[in-house]
Parts: structure tokens; sequence; C-alpha cells
């Protein structure tokens, strides 16, 4: 790499660095919520495609949280395994495309999980690719 290159690429990383401590990212708070039949636990495991949030193991009505900033270019993914009774399920529990949401509330219900945002309740139904 020539003299000129490494001077370029420097100035890139430090104009990525500046824009960061310039345009802070918002944080996003996650909350999954066990909605399931009374009794029932919910074994829920979160991950991006940098991070393994582990395995959480939720009581009926109880939740599981975690807080990120999404990434400069609007591609943060996560998501999540769901799993009782024997079955197991997954769903994209945010992504950049889909959500605007910087407190997202989740209630995981069997029919698939519900985005509760103010008065508004959204549910989807859960991924089926594999």
């Amino acid at each position: 790499m020539n003299a000129s290159s490494i001077n370029w690429l420097l100035s890139l990383m430090h104009l990525f660095v500046a824009s960061e401590t310039i345009l802070p990212r918002h944080k996003v708070d996650v909350l999954i919520y066990n909605y399931l039949q009374n009794g029932t636990d919910l074994t829920v495991h979160c991950k991006s495609k940098d991070d393994d949030l582990g395995v959480r193991l939720l009581a009926f009505r109880n939740y599981y949280e975690f807080k990120f900033r999404p990434n400069l270019f609007g591609t943060t993914l996560f998501y999540c395994s769901m799993q009782w009774d024997g079955r197991m399920h997954w769903f994209n529990i945010y992504t950049s495309e889909r959500d605007t949401c910087t407190y997202c509330l989740w209630n995981v219900k069997p029919e698939g999980p519900c985005l509760v945002e103010y008065k508004k309740v959204t549910c989807y139904s859960w991924n089926t690719d594999a």
C-alpha cells in the first residue's frame, strides 16, 4: 500500500470516528415479555451478526431486556429463537428496515410476537424460512 492510500484510509477512519462522536446514534431498548399461557416458560436466545446475547428462561409474564445502538448503515438485525413445550420458533426481533421504535416492547404469544407501541399493537407470524 502506498503512502497516499494509507493517508486516504486514515482520513476515512478519522471521519468515521468523528461522525460517531458528533452524531451519536440513538439507543434502542428491546423488551421481550412471555405472554404464553399461564405457567408456560419461554426460552429465548437472541443474536445479531456480531453478538450472541445468550439464552434466557422467562416465566409467564416475565421479560428479558437488551439495549444496543443501531449501526450507521441501517442494517442492524437482531433475531431470537423462542422455545416452549418442545416447539421452537424464531423471529427478527429488531430490523432497521422495519422498526422505528427506540423502546420496542414485544409480547410473545403462541401465534407470534406482537410489538406494542403506544396505543398500537402489531402482531406478526413466526419466521418460516431456515
